[in-house]
């Protein structure tokens, strides 16, 4: 592992710092391209205007004008937390805008597969819907959409996933990632959009005179939703998607947040007074993806739907065992998708340049995962493959990838499926994470044609794992109400947590749970406990290790401690 300190702009920093910003956060935001103050500016006056987005537009008419006509209106939602989100963020806010007929449907990832599909489109029209809506899925959907609309429905599509050459024949597309699309904000997630498509159509409602300025609608209700879509989707949190999960967490901090989130919060551990986006993406973002990897999403979309608190608690809890059998699930797999991915290559060499893992008693529901863990633990584009488990599809398989930064997963699929046609029966997502589906024979041949681009893509420096860090950690600002500042921000996807790196002595070692390293270190002159948890390798008595601040409490009293991330040795 390189362990590389960023640059950080001299005059940015000052600047900032000149303007009022806490000296350390100055630095940091200063290295990750902040250059002035207004730019942390997280109003809600300063998010882009849903007029440029495309299509927002002759959404916002479309719907204006089926509530007028009191159409019934169906969202079909998908299986992650973006999706489920999205939906609730949709259902709600229609609902809040004055449509009285709003029903949803969530695809069942074993059965159904992806998206808007040929037998979706015809249950939302034997459901009595006059108007399709899709969240965080449709763009790829060119077959479900000409079904829909040969069955007389109505589809608007909103998505933010990249279009494939073919766009779907629609009334409406919303997708700032289409043609044509001016929008800033490439990087929103679903739910993001169908927030702005909200925006776009109270403006519309007002136009109409169905609201006035002062008596419409308060759409800032759903932003705790918003957040947490955001958040675990793992978009990039540009300046635009920053102010959108800064505005969720002040509703959420202060109490204004849906039951069922606030639910989740309890069945996690976690103080939604003192949430951070850590909490969205590694405590609640879980346990509502668990019911779409294991269950019914449904599940997920009802809890954040009700309005009834002893429902969500309950939803909540049910969310929260499912997410325990996920764990023990991927436990167990990722063991064994390390070893097969480990006998791909000989101890002491390197590994293959991509990595393909498959056995047929893999669960299809946490591939993603224990794909993403291989790629943590080898630092290569990875696949991990199971057997289909839809009806008459058994002969299939279906996966999902993880990669390193400068490999664009999405796009190496794409000339993998140039190169070999007929072996990529379903491809799409994004840089970082995609997924497929293949026949279960062409596999070897995948396997081939990713290792052919991996091995023309990469280079050295991309194959070596590279840790980003906030170089060396002033010793006054080792305290916890540091911990505290830093916590209250806005951290996440291209927009990194601070961590910090410098050389420090080992005082001592030892294993804690059989699986953690908890350390006793010397940090310029003065004693700080360290954890570094999955690692079991001892450490030399002076090392370069890469750190993030944290607090640990013990008796009532709070002391600093480093989260370690890694080591130059």
């Amino acid at each position: 592992m390189k362990i590389v300190a960023r640059e950080i702009p001299p005059r940015a920093a000052w600047a900032l710092e000149q303007a009022g910003v806490h000296p350390l956060l100055a630095r940091l935001f200063a290295a990750r391209g902040v250059a002035a103050k207004d730019e942390l500016d997280d109003g809600l006056a300063r998010l882009l205007p849903p007029a440029g987005m495309k299509g927002t537009a002759e959404a916002a008419v479309l719907l204006a004008d089926a509530m007028t006509q009191n159409k019934k209106l169906c969202i079909v939602a998908d299986y992650d937390c973006d999706g489920a989100t999205a939906c609730a963020v949709a259902v709600r806010g229609l609902r809040l805008l004055g449509a009285q007929n709003v029903s949803y449907l969530v695809p069942d990832r074993v059965v159904d597969g992806y998206g808007l599909t040929p037998p979706i489109a015809q249950r939302v029209k034997d459901s009595g819907a006059d108007v399709l809506i899709t969240v965080d899925n449709g763009i790829a959907s060119v077959d479900g959409v000409r079904v829909a609309r040969e069955l007389g429905l109505q589809v608007l599509v909103t998505d933010h996933h990249l279009p494939a050459a073919e766009l779907p024949k629609t009334d409406v597309i919303v997708n700032p990632n289409q043609p044509g699309c001016t929008f800033e904000s490439k990087s929103i997630a679903g739910v993001g959009v169908m927030f702005y498509v909200l925006l776009a159509l109270r403006a519309e409602l007002r136009a109409r005179g169905v609201f006035t300025a002062d008596k419409q609608p308060k759409l800032d209700a759903l932003l705790p939703l918003v957040a947490l879509g955001t958040v675990a989707d793992v978009v990039k949190l540009d300046a635009n998607n920053r102010r959108l999960v800064a505005q969720g967490l002040k509703r959420v901090r202060a109490g204004a947040l849906p039951p069922g989130m606030s639910s989740l919060f309890s069945v996690a551990g976690r103080n939604a007074a003192a949430a951070t986006t850590f909490d969205f993406g590694f405590a609640l973002g879980p346990r509502i993806n668990a019911a779409g990897r294991l269950s019914d999403m449904t599940l997920g979309i009802e809890c954040l739907l009700s309005d009834d608190p002893a429902r969500a608690e309950e939803l909540a809890r049910t969310l929260d065992g499912i997410n325990r059998e996920r764990r023990e699930i991927e436990g167990e797999m990722r063991e064994q998708a390390l070893e097969i991915a480990e006998s791909l290559f000989d101890e002491g060499d390197e590994p293959p340049p991509a990595i393909c893992v498959f056995d047929p008693d893999f669960h299809e529901g946490v591939v993603g995962i224990v794909a993403s863990r291989i790629k943590d633990k080898l630092h290569r584009p990875s696949f991990v493959f199971a057997a289909s488990q839809a009806p008459g599809k058994e002969h299939e398989l279906k996966g999902s990838g993880r990669s390193i930064p400068g490999f664009h997963l999405r796009d190496a699929l794409d000339l993998v499926a140039k190169r070999y046609p007929g072996v990529l029966l379903r491809f799409g997502g994004h840089a970082m994470a995609a997924g497929c589906t293949i026949a279960e024979e062409h596999l070897d041949v995948f396997e081939q044609g990713l290792n052919e681009v991996a091995q023309e893509w990469l280079d050295t420096a991309t194959l070596t794992r590279r840790l980003d860090t906030d170089g060396a950690l002033p010793p006054e600002y080792r305290r916890a109400e540091m911990v505290d500042v830093l916590h209250r921000e806005v951290w996440g996807q291209g927009f990194a947590p601070p961590t910090f790196s410098e050389e420090v002595e080992v005082l001592s070692q030892r294993l804690v749970g059989e699986k953690h390293l908890a350390l006793k270190l010397r940090h310029q002159g003065q004693p700080v406990d360290g954890i570094w948890f999955g690692r079991t390798e001892p450490l030399p008595q002076r090392v370069l290790l890469a750190f993030r601040l944290d607090a640990d409490e013990w008796q009532g009293v709070r002391r600093v401690r480093f989260l370690v991330e890694g080591a130059e040795v």
